[in-house]
């Protein structure tokens, strides 16, 4: 590994952020799965999940869209939300879903600083009401237009940097965020050897 190659892979990995993820339920379309791991990559969420209760599982989502950000994320997957949603309560402490609904809040008033979960469901009914059922709220992404609906893509953009807004101004960069054994387990999978980890003490 080039000297180069490794500042770059440590540098990535040490503002990766343990307390922030996203759940895809059903997203059918394999390049808005790919598009949501390129942004996740890019503000630096390691841990994605995915339900996929509706159709059979696709491993090999849309590889340009994704520009290979599949590989450096840790990808959940499960056969139903309940499944999931336990694995959640034990790393996350609050559930969100997006859902038009009476008691949903703003997305500017959901705190990033904490331990949070976003739920998107898939692109013709949102999340299942079994989702929501489990889940601690719903958010909706203000708009102003009369179409007021994002492609799921896009809104879970949106969402996520807002998220990367309010850690950044709470510090959540400046430290390295991952717990130790997950931290040492991407470098393993990264492609670090003991020279390479040895070279920066």
């Amino acid at each position: 590994m080039t000297p180069e190659r490794r500042e770059k892979l440590l540098a990535v990995l040490n503002k990766r952020q343990a307390n922030l993820t996203v759940v895809l339920e059903d997203v059918q379309d394999p390049h808005n799965v790919s598009a949501v791991m390129r942004t996740c990559d890019a503000v630096g969420i390691q841990d994605i999940y995915i339900i996929t209760s509706k159709a059979p599982r696709i491993k090999n989502w849309g590889h340009r869209s994704s520009s290979s950000a599949k590989q450096w994320l840790t990808i959940h997957d499960f056969d139903n939300a309940a499944d999931c949603f336990t694995e959640l309560r034990k790393h996350y402490d609050k559930i969100l879903t997006t859902h038009l609904a009476a008691d949903a809040v703003s997305l500017y008033d959901i705190d990033f600083t904490g331990s949070v979960a976003l739920v998107f469901g898939n692109e013709q009914n949102g999340v299942s009401d079994a989702a929501r059922g489990m889940a601690d709220g719903n958010f909706i992404i203000p708009q102003m237009g009369i179409i007021r609906s994002l492609n799921i893509s896009v809104a879970c953009a949106v969402s996520i940097y807002e998220a990367m807004r309010q850690k950044n101004i709470a510090g959540h960069y400046n430290q390295t965020g991952l717990p130790e054994a997950q931290y040492n387990t991407l470098l393993e999978e990264w492609g670090f050897k003991a020279e390479d980890l040895e070279a920066e003490k």
